[in-house]
């Protein structure tokens, strides 16, 4: 057993030390939110607002032929949205912010010369850290309420496209859809999830023991 277990560690390192990375990335997020009041009635004409992200972490190839990758890290997200009821003359803004650790995985899809393109999926748990409701001109701090969840779940998918600019770093673009679980859910409380479209560009930058040149 215990021969075992040294085996698996000295594999687990011997593969670690295939394909070190780290990332960052930056980009936009175009959100959407899905509302429902403490009635039971949405809001049609809501609109979206861009809003920035932040991201970064850790990459680890899961195979030696580096065409399947795991990432750990964290991020840094900014939602916002516009909306109205006109029956009751009222203007709604929401202006969120959250901490979030996230976890994800990158399939390589197909390479064109010099450019490789991945699938990617995360999963994600986000923390609110700044979040607040004006209604009219009323403003409300929704950090800490009882009736707001302050933290959540988000799932996404997406598409990226890297090339490399030396043999140690690789610049990145991509795009990813996610949606959150519900944001609040209170009884006869309101209830809010959103959606969320990023459009980012990053590098990423292998460590030094990393065997896994771009070109």
């Amino acid at each position: 057993m215990k021969n075992y277990v040294i085996l698996t560690c000295i594999l687990l390192i011997g593969t670690s030390c295939l394909s070190q990375q780290l990332y960052v990335e930056l980009g936009t997020t175009v959100s959407a939110f899905d509302y429902e009041n403490s009635e039971g009635n949405t809001l049609n004409n809501l609109s979206s607002k861009s809003k920035s992200y932040y991201g970064m972490g850790y990459r680890q190839s899961l195979n030696y032929n580096r065409t399947l990758f795991l990432s750990l890290g964290l991020t840094y997200n900014n939602y916002g949205a516009l909306g109205s009821e006109d029956v009751v003359d009222n203007l709604f803004e929401w202006d969120l912010s959250y901490l979030g650790v996230k976890a994800g995985l990158s399939l390589q899809l197909f390479k064109l010369r010099d450019l490789t393109f991945f699938a990617n999926t995360s999963l994600a748990t986000e923390f609110l850290i700044r979040g607040t409701q004006t209604i009219n001109n009323d403003v409300f701090n929704l950090v800490g309420e009882e009736e707001f969840n302050n933290s959540a779940w988000f799932i996404r998918g997406g598409l990226e496209m890297h090339y490399p600019i030396s043999s140690t770093t690789a610049i990145f673009v991509g795009y990813a859809y996610g949606r959150s679980v519900l944001l609040n859910s209170a009884e006869n409380a309101e209830k809010l999830n959103l959606d969320a479209h990023q459009f980012g560009i990053g590098f990423i930058i292998n460590l030094p023991r990393c065997k896994c040149d771009f070109y």
